[in-house]
């Protein structure tokens, strides 16, 4: 059975996995990429983690089929560079992912952002399985999403596409994006923002557990600032839905597994948000594959780019 090489690069941790060919994770590691503040550089850091990995578990990298990279920030898919980030990520912008990759393991290598990445785990082997037009949105530090559409990626001419956070659902008088612009919808809609609110309400709410067990205990303040940061999603997502006609809304992150506070209050305002023969058939639910995500869809991003599977 064909074996891949999959790498997750993350701002904080880079996972590595052995897939195969069916999507199966055959081991896996994690490893810090900011143990030293990102004075070493984060691809310094993933090539070594990467050697090790493979080292440790007895494999030749000749024996895979390639590599496939799921990375932070803006990635040009087409060379496999790090074209830009939103935030401050140290000798990270203009890394060459996919060159130092194969001069160093001498196989093939694709790299795609990691919320594409995410979307297409999930078409793969997770609960996007079977569908051809899905948007997969991920809420944590900023908001990530990918588009399938008619059963491909939506990547746009350099592979930048699909970064929705910095859709300006605010453009007026909006917050300032760590971008530059004003108004991005992840100033509102990511978790980030949610913790903003809630620190304002009480100190003490620092995460998204103690908010939301506040909002379990019936807090009346916390109760109000969710629902407007519901409210915040899903006018972007309503928005989205009116370009791309999705089948299905994948919404992951760590918060996708508050189905009482997240997933059914976005899905109720989507649907009332949206001309009805948009709503017609459509599906909104929390992401399956969580951590896996990107691993899984790296792989599958280089079947489809390399193999054509």
């Amino acid at each position: 059975m064909k074996q891949y090489l999959a790498i997750d690069i993350g701002g904080t941790s880079v996972k590595l996995g052995l897939v195969d060919e069916t999507g199966g994770i055959l081991a896996k590691a994690e490893e810090s990429v900011s143990f030293d503040g990102w004075q070493t550089p984060i691809l310094t850091t993933v090539l070594a983690a990467a050697e090790r990995f493979l080292t440790a578990r007895g494999e030749d990298p000749q024996a895979l089929e390639g590599i496939g990279v799921s990375a932070t920030g803006q990635i040009n898919s087409h060379t496999g560079v790090v074209a830009g980030t939103c935030g401050n990520l140290p000798n990270y912008i203009g890394s060459s992912i996919k060159e130092q990759l194969e001069a160093k393991f001498h196989r093939p290598v694709t790299v795609a952002n990691d919320a594409n990445c995410m979307c297409l785990g999930e078409v793969w082997v997770g609960g996007a399985k079977g569908y051809t037009d899905v948007i997969g949105v991920t809420l944590g530090t900023g908001v990530g999403g990918g588009i399938l559409t008619g059963g491909r990626l939506l990547e746009g001419a350099r592979g930048l596409g699909g970064e929705m956070g910095h859709y300006r659902t605010h453009a007026q008088h909006g917050l300032l994006c760590t971008c530059g612009a004003v108004g991005c919808w992840e100033q509102y809609a990511s978790t980030t923002a949610l913790v903003r609110g809630a620190h304002a309400i009480d100190p003490n709410l620092k995460d998204g557990r103690a908010i939301f067990a506040a909002a379990e205990a019936g807090n009346p303040l916390v109760l109000d600032l969710i629902d407007r940061w519901t409210d915040e999603i899903a006018q972007g997502l309503a928005g989205m839905v009116h370009i791309f006609n999705p089948q299905l809304i994948l919404i992951g992150g760590g918060v996708s597994a508050q189905e009482k506070f997240l997933i059914e209050p976005v899905a109720a305002k989507v649907r009332r948000s949206i001309m009805p023969a948009f709503a017609e058939g459509l599906e909104i639910r929390a992401a399956q594959l969580h951590n896996d995500a990107g691993m899984v869809g790296a792989v599958y991003y280089f079947r489809q780019t390399m193999e054509n599977t």
